[in-house]
């Protein structure tokens, strides 16, 4: 399961991200591995996937938040 490994990888990874380029590259990678994870679960049904793909929703939320700026 290489997809699940990068997702988890990414979980681990410090999110820091100096440059909004780095930011919208961030988001895009995150997104990217969750429709991935979707797939799988689509066939599989397994709820940890769930779980992971929550979690990783709230990573990218916060990076798209930081990224729309305060009103």
């Amino acid at each position: 399961m290489e997809i699940i490994d990068k997702a988890l990888e990414f979980e681990q990874r410090r999110h820091t991200f100096k440059t909004t380029s780095e930011r919208i590259e961030s988001s895009r990678e995150v997104k990217s591995l969750i429709l991935s994870i979707n797939d799988l679960y689509k066939e599989n049904k397994d709820p940890e996937l769930m779980d992971l793909m929550k979690r990783l929703t709230v990573i990218k939320q916060k990076i798209e938040k930081r990224l729309k700026g305060r009103p």
